[in-house]
């Protein structure tokens, strides 16, 4: 018979909170999805199932009170959704690049420090990844962790301690109850899984209108264009401090400049028409890849990559989860549920979506025409731009309080050299 748990309670480290970049999920639901698709040949493609498979399957977690999945997906009305984790956890051979984080009193328990609930859309497909910011503050319900044991509700606490209280299905059922969207499948990545990942994928290009100098992260970047894998990018997707107004909401807008980056790499045949780096990454990908039951079937990675990979760029849509400030904790967030049922019925709808609102300087990022050109170590401050024009049939101008991009859209981080 199952006991009742009570929660620990999170540890406060809001100021100083590093938070790994969520290129490492995207990686693994898109990039292996993708790698399995591009090397079939059935011959190549059987050998990356039997290789991968039982690796993928070891950690498979059951998502509580979701759905099955079927077969097809085609039969999935409306499309489905894939919930995409970053956890704070330190494996033993990475902790010494990380300080207090990983061994002093900052180290106790693993916070779901990044979660974006990724959907695919029916015919036309669309791509839209929405962002939860870790310190939003929501009804947790009760999970069931591995052991059987169950968790209380909560009525009010940070996002960032579902996977702690029970685990990535526990983090899954809290977006569900929040958005009303049922999850087909999750992924979960720590530090490392980052580290490796974008290592196996040869670099991400980055963009700065102005340097970024973190003493929090030790990253140290020139304004510019940058190549950064392994280590330097878990740098680049964990600064807080070195963007925007120093807050996580910044942060958030400096990961979906990489990740739309990253989509561009992934579709380009610099990635996708490369074998032995799709080959490469699809190993790396899974042998760090915490899964749920749902995405431990070569069959169905191969449906998730043809799904996506001719979406174009307009189509592949960041968006931040629109929040007010938490009157009574100015460094939390509440749900701003009106905006937000606005944009879940536009992506519901399957439209395409328009960001009308406008980047300033507290943002994580700065949005250009065309990529940034550096002339002695600064940029041209750039001029906002739109991928969708509001009068478009089917085109849904969001609230002016979600922040986001499309990968059509050229993105550079607005950084500062806050101490």
């Amino acid at each position: 018979m199952s006991a009742k748990i009570r929660r620990r309670k999170t540890v406060a480290r809001h100021g100083q909170l590093r938070t790994p970049g969520p290129i490492g999920q995207l990686l693994k639901i898109v990039g292996i999805a993708m790698a399995v698709v591009l090397v079939s040949g059935m011959s190549v493609a059987a050998f990356v199932a039997s290789d991968l498979l039982n690796t993928a399957t070891a950690d498979a977690v059951e998502l509580e009170g979701q759905k099955p999945v079927p077969p097809d997906l085609g039969e999935l009305k409306g499309g489905f959704n894939l919930l995409l984790v970053g956890t704070d956890n330190c494996e033993s051979e990475y902790a010494h690049l990380f300080g207090e984080r990983c061994t002093g009193a900052d180290s106790e328990g693993t916070l779901n420090d990044v979660n974006i609930l990724m959907h695919v859309s029916e015919e036309p497909r669309r791509v839209t990844a929405v962002s939860f910011p870790r310190d939003l503050m929501l009804p947790i319900p009760e999970c069931t962790r591995e052991d059987g044991s169950t968790t209380y509700a909560m009525s009010k606490q940070p996002l960032n301690s579902a996977y702690m209280d029970a685990g990535l299905s526990c983090v899954a059922k809290t977006i569900t109850e929040l958005t009303g969207q049922d999850i087909q499948f999750a992924a979960s990545v720590t530090f490392g899984g980052v580290i490796e990942i974008t290592d196996a994928i040869g670099g991400v290009d980055v963009c700065l209108a102005n340097p970024i100098k973190d003493r929090y992260t030790r990253l140290d970047l020139d304004a510019g264009t940058h190549t950064v894998q392994g280590l330097e990018a878990l740098q680049f997707l964990r600064t807080r401090h070195g963007v925007g107004d120093g807050s996580d909401l910044g942060r958030i807008g400096n990961q979906q400049q990489y990740m739309s980056s990253l989509a561009r790499k992934l579709i380009s045949g610099e990635v996708l028409g490369n074998v032995p780096v799709m080959l490469r990454l699809a190993h790396t990908a899974l042998s760090n890849l915490e899964a749920s039951t749902s995405l431990t079937n070569p069959t169905t990675l191969v449906q998730i990559g043809l799904a996506v990979k001719d979406v174009p760029f307009e189509d592949i849509v960041f968006l931040q989860y629109p929040t007010f400030e938490d009157p009574a904790d100015a460094n939390k967030v509440v749900p701003d549920y009106e905006s937000a049922t606005t944009m879940w019925d536009a992506i519901e709808a399957n439209k395409q979506l328009q960001v009308t609102h406008q980047n300033t300087a507290n943002d994580g990022v700065v949005i250009e025409d065309q990529p940034s050109t550096e002339t002695g170590g600064e940029t041209t401050a750039p001029t906002p731009t739109d991928t969708a024009t509001p009068t478009d049939d089917g085109v849904e101008a969001l609230p002016d309080n979600i922040k986001g991009n499309s990968a059509a859209q050229q993105t550079c981080s607005n950084g500062n050299v806050r101490q």
